[in-house]
C-alpha cells in the first residue's frame, strides 16, 4: 500500500468517527459507522496471510450486520415517531436492536466472538486500533442513547461480558487475545454503569485506552506477541517488560495502579444505587 492510500485510509477512519460523534441524525451516525469500518479492511487485510484475510472476513461480516441491526433499528423508530434524531429513540424494540448492534461494532459480550480471532489474525498496530479507536464511535452512540435503553439490558450484557473477559483471557499464551478479552472485561464495566452513570462510563472507557496504547506500542517495539516472548525480553529491554507487566496489572484493575480507580467509582456508584448483588457480581 502506497503512503498516499495509507494517509487516504487513516483519514477515512477520523472522519468517519468523527462524523459519528458529531452527527444528530441517524443516518450521518450510521454513514459515519460504514466509512469507518471501510477505510479499516485494508489496513487488516495488509500482511498478505491467510489469517488476515481471514480477520478482514470475520470483521466485514460482523460490523455489516451490526450496521444492517441499526438501520433496522432506527427505521423502524422513524415508522413510530417521524424523527431521524438520535436522541429521540422512544420505541423500546428499536432500542434494544440499537443496543444490541453497537454491543457487536464494539466488540460486547454475548456477541464478542470475532473479537479475540480478528485480533489474532492481525499486527500488532492494527490490533491497537480496533481495541481503542474503533470503540469510541459506538460507545459515544450508546452514551447518546443510554438514557432510553433498559437498564436490564446493559447490566445483564455488561455482566456477562465482565465474566467472558475474565474467563477468557486466564488460558491464553498469545498477548493480543489476551488484550481481546481484557478489552471485553473493560467494555463490561463500561456497559454497566452506563445505565446508572453515562459519564462515569465514559470516564472508564477513556481510561482503558490510555492504559491500552502504551501497552500494544511497547510490544510492537519489542515484536513481542506471546507470553513465551514477553518471559525472555526481560534480558534485552527489563524496563519495557517492567513497564508492560505493570500496566497489564493497572488494566485489570488493581489498586494502588490507575486502573483501580475508574473501578473503584463504578462499584461504588453500584452500591449507591442499591445494587449491591451486582457490585459484588462485578467484583
Amino acid at each position: 500500500i502506497t503512503p498516499a492510500s495509507m494517509t487516504i485510509v487513516f483519514l477515512s477512519i477520523t472522519i468517519g468517527t468523527i462524523m459519528t460523534m458529531s452527527s444528530s441524525n441517524w443516518l450521518m451516525a450510521w454513514i459515519g459507522l460504514e466509512l469507518n469500518m471501510l477505510a479499516i479492511l485494508p489496513i487488516i487485510s495488509k500482511p498478505k496471510t491467510t489469517r488476515a484475510s481471514e480477520a478482514t472476513t470475520k470483521y466485514f461480516l460482523t460490523q455489516a450486520i451490526a450496521s444492517a441491526m441499526m438501520l433496522l433499528s432506527s427505521t423502524i423508530n422513524v415508522w413510530q415517531t417521524g424523527n431521524w434524531n438520535i436522541l429521540e429513540l422512544k420505541n423500546k424494540f428499536s432500542t434494544t436492536i440499537m443496543a444490541l448492534s453497537l454491543m457487536m461494532k464494539m466488540g460486547a459480550a454475548p456477541i464478542h466472538f470475532w473479537l479475540p480471532e480478528v485480533l489474532q489474525g492481525t499486527t500488532l498496530q492494527t490490533a491497537l486500533l480496533i481495541t481503542t479507536w474503533q470503540k469510541i464511535a459506538p460507545v459515544t452512540l450508546m452514551y447518546m442513547i443510554s438514557n432510553n435503553i433498559q437498564p436490564t439490558i446493559l447490566v445483564s450484557a455488561g455482566i456477562l461480558s465482565m465474566i467472558i473477559g475474565g474467563l477468557g483471557g486466564i488460558n491464553q499464551t498469545q498477548l493480543r487475545k489476551m488484550m481481546a478479552y481484557s478489552s471485553i472485561n473493560n467494555l463490561g464495566w463500561t456497559i454497566t454503569i452506563m445505565a446508572f452513570s453515562p459519564n462515569m462510563a465514559l470516564m472508564n472507557i477513556c481510561t482503558y485506552i490510555i492504559m491500552t496504547t502504551p501497552i500494544f506500542l511497547m510490544m510492537t517495539s519489542m515484536s513481542t506477541k506471546t507470553l513465551q516472548n514477553l518471559s525472555t525480553t526481560w534480558t534485552t529491554s527489563m524496563t519495557m517488560t517492567l513497564s508492560i507487566a505493570l500496566l497489564m496489572l493497572s488494566t485489570s484493575g488493581l489498586p494502588p495502579f490507575t486502573g483501580f480507580l475508574p473501578k473503584m467509582l463504578i462499584l461504588n456508584e453500584l452500591i449507591s444505587q442499591k445494587l449491591t448483588t451486582l457490585a459484588t457480581l462485578a467484583i
